[in-house]
């Protein structure tokens, strides 16, 4: 069994057993592998999804390959968010600069593709070889006539969660462009939600059928002309809170929009996402029809999740994901279906989330915050899971370990959002865990004291 690092110890709890004082927050220990992405990767994991925008990697070519596609965001128009471009800096631009590149690059590109707006996403050797990347996009903006944005996300910056930073002051820059087009008086912006498989498309026909008006999605299938009017809506929704929180403070201290923090996932926090529009705009008839939404989707979902529960009781399940929101969402949905949570962590939660953690899981439960694969591997061990849910960092940590493995994260490809998200992530949580395959894994053999 591996020891936890000293300088970690504060940032794993067992809920019942240790004086509970979790730390979070923090930077990445040195050494220790952490789950967590660079400042670049989650600027992009953002701003991925405006889909008639341009976006252009500001560095080597490996920047752009590894993070091309990073989303299973879909788009209901343009595909022009899905062509990964790049600088591809090479040592010439190195030891000479990348500017005159990057404008010839910007220069190319808007005029073949017509963006509506362009994000330029600076990365670690731009950082270090000194690019005036502002400047570069200040001139390009004047001669070309459409926003281009700079996004400062070198990776030595800081953690994932200040790539989120980086890209809600980028697409801050995009509010506010539009005073003529005319907003419903119930309206509302979708902050977080990035179009997974398709599921912004579920949440706006439950807000539809509410009489809600969404006026942008930022930025799932996220459109700049929609962007430039968010400021006349007159409700924030945010969804992932770690990645859109500073952008919803900005448009509160800005243009006086309040804002709520909603969960998509589960049956309770998808109710109650409805619910909590629906009381802020205090409308009879919205009211009636929000009743009316959840008694129809729920009455036909939870006859549905039996069969799944009658094969998944008493099984146990570790949860590692980006925003602890979603954490919480996770721990009530597995208890749907008899499955209790044995392990919960998250890479960007904050005190009051890990307080709320603690409240909703059971005695013995580990609580922990931006851990790493050793830890998790133990973890899972010590607690016997039979299913971890995760993203794509995780998925080989549980395929190694012989157990069940879920997606969870920006990659996936299946809706698990709203109830009919909820009747998939079933489907797919009791087709993994009941999988023969299991009882073949080496490790899982090993483990229960059988033959290698």
């Amino acid at each position: 069994m591996i020891e936890i690092l000293d300088e970690r110890k504060r940032q794993v709890f067992e809920n019942g057993k240790d004086s509970y004082n979790i730390a979070c927050g923090k930077a990445s220990t040195a050494g220790s592998v952490s789950q967590r992405a660079c400042v670049f990767c989650g600027s992009r994991v953002v701003l991925y999804p405006i889909a008639d925008a341009l976006h252009l990697v500001h560095g080597p070519i490996g920047c752009a390959a590894y993070t091309w596609d990073i989303r299973g965001s879909l788009s209901s128009g343009s595909e022009l968010y899905r062509l990964s471009f790049s600088t591809d800096l090479r040592e010439n631009e190195v030891i000479y600069g990348g500017e005159k590149k990057l404008y010839a690059s910007l220069v190319e590109l808007i005029d073949q593709y017509a963006p509506k707006a362009a994000f330029v996403y600076s990365t670690c050797i731009v950082g270090l070889i000194g690019d005036d990347v502002d400047a570069v996009c200040a001139r390009v903006s004047r001669e070309k006539g459409i926003p281009v944005l700079p996004v400062f996300s070198e990776g030595f910056k800081g953690t994932k969660k200040d790539g989120y930073r980086a890209a809600c002051e980028a697409v801050f820059k995009l509010v506010g462009r539009d005073n003529t087009t005319p907003v419903s008086p119930f309206s509302i912006n979708i902050l977080g939600d990035f179009n997974l498989a398709g599921e912004i498309w579920i949440i706006k026909e439950y807000y539809r059928k509410m009489g809600i008006e969404v006026t942008s999605c930022i930025t799932g299938d996220g459109r700049v002309d929609e962007i430039g009017r968010a400021h006349k809506a007159k409700l924030n929704v945010v969804q992932c809170s770690g990645s859109m929180s500073y952008l919803a403070k900005m448009m509160k201290e800005t243009y006086g929009i309040p804002f709520i923090r909603v969960s998509y996932f589960g049956i309770e926090d998808m109710s109650s996402a409805l619910y909590d529009v629906a009381n802020f705009f205090d409308n009879k008839e919205i009211i009636e029809k929000t009743q009316k939404v959840v008694l129809e989707e729920v009455s036909t979902l939870l006859p549905q999740l039996e069969s799944f529960r009658r094969d998944l009781e008493g099984k146990k399940a570790a949860i590692y994901v980006g925003g602890s929101f979603k954490a919480f969402s996770l721990v009530k949905a597995l208890r749907h279906l008899g499955i209790q949570t044995v392990v919960v962590g998250s890479q960007t939660g904050t005190q009051e989330d890990y307080n709320y953690l603690k409240e909703i899981t059971e005695e013995g439960t580990i609580i922990c915050d931006d851990t790493n694969p050793l830890e998790l591997s133990k973890f899972i061990l010590e607690k016997g899971a039979d299913l971890l849910i995760g993203g794509v960092k995780e998925r080989p940590i549980a395929y190694k370990m012989g157990i069940a493995f879920c997606d969870h994260n920006h990659e996936r490809k299946e809706a698990l959002a709203g109830f009919e998200g909820m009747l998939n992530f079933s489907r797919e949580v009791h087709s993994s865990i009941m999988s023969p395959v299991w009882k073949y894994s080496p490790a899982r053999i090993k483990h229960a004291g059988g033959a290698e």
